[in-house]
């Protein structure tokens, strides 16, 4: 099927503008700004239009001003995509499944407003909000860039008979996911409990008297340590068997990533987590996800090639649209 440039484009600014929007939502976060609006959802302090000029309404009124829009780009997108795309396309189930969780975002960002889980509060329910939200954007980054994966030429993806490629990918996915949900729960943390100097930080990790959100804090260099490793190790094994064109450059994209971020996560430790270098760090987790997850797609778009299977580098032609490889 030739591809549609204008909803090919159209898709990738879906991706590129969810992003900010993920990043905003931090700020709204980091800045103490989530209860700009009072309790009050979809209005705002009970207006359409905020009348108080305070910067936390503003910066959280901005907030839900870029998710409505977003809502309606995503509208958009699946309209499109069930006008320009065949049945079983799987351009189509991007769609659907984009639209799926940008519905359940919206929700989740409702219930932490309604729910009052914003601002100072620290309860056990909005950690848990918290990592589901984080979750729940992960997926709705996945379903974003692989419609507009499909719709630059991608395959869609085939489980069977992948062997382990499917097991590899399947761990590095789950782990950079559980990784995402105890750092978005660190963040908190950090916001909540900002710590003075390093080394109070760290007494405050490990007191017996600290508060869960501390406590659980340590937690989080551990698995970037872990997670970013093994990631590390299943992209080089992965760039030594498949050979062709695309899965090489995505795979030098995630290594790069992967190194950054780890990096990313020392400075914001070492700064003790100002509130621009969590907006890096979480730029870099969210690259290093939708990377990942356009590595898994494009290396689990076909049977595992026979040459692969016994160790041997494989030639697979890939759609030369992908990435610009046209050009």
């Amino acid at each position: 099927m030739e591809i549609n440039k204008r909803f090919q484009i159209f898709s990738w600014i879906n991706v590129a503008y969810n992003f900010l929007v993920i990043l905003w939502g931090a700020y709204v976060r980091a800045s103490g700004s989530g209860a700009g609006c009072g309790a009050h959802w979809p209005l705002c302090n009970g207006e359409v239009i905020p009348q108080s000029l305070r910067i936390t309404t503003l910066i959280e009124f901005i907030h839900r001003l870029m998710s409505g829009l977003s809502v309606i780009l995503i509208v958009v997108l699946l309209l499109w995509a069930w006008r320009a795309y065949p049945k079983k396309h799987p351009v189509r189930t991007g769609a659907v499944l984009s639209m799926v969780f940008i519905l359940t975002e919206a929700l989740v960002g409702a219930g932490l407003v309604l729910f009052r889980w914003v601002g100072l509060d620290a309860s056990i329910g909005r950690t848990i909000s918290v990592a589901v939200h984080l979750v729940n954007t992960f997926m709705l980054l996945a379903s974003l860039a692989l419609t507009a994966w499909w719709a630059s030429g991608g395959k869609s993806v085939r489980l069977a008979g992948q062997g382990v490629w499917l097991a590899g990918f399947s761990l590095a996915l789950l782990g950079v996911l559980i990784l995402g949900v105890t750092g978005s729960i660190n963040a908190l943390g950090d916001t909540l409990f900002p710590a003075t100097s390093l080394s109070s930080g760290i007494q405050q990790d490990f007191s017996s008297t600290a508060h869960f959100l501390l406590r659980l804090r340590v937690w989080h260099p551990f698995m970037a340590a872990l997670v970013g490793t093994y990631t590390l190790l299943f992209i080089l094994f992965v760039r030594a068997r498949r050979g062709d064109k695309v899965i090489k450059r995505l795979s030098f994209m995630l290594i790069c990533i992967v190194l950054l971020q780890l990096t990313a996560g020392v400075v914001n430790l070492l700064l003790l987590a100002p509130v621009w270098m969590q907006l890096v760090h979480l730029f870099f987790a969210e690259s290093l996800w939708t990377t990942l997850v356009l590595l898994s797609g494009s290396v689990l778009s076909g049977e595992m090639p026979v040459s692969a299977a016994i160790g041997q580098p494989s030639q697979i032609p890939t759609h030369p649209n992908l990435l610009g490889l046209s050009k």
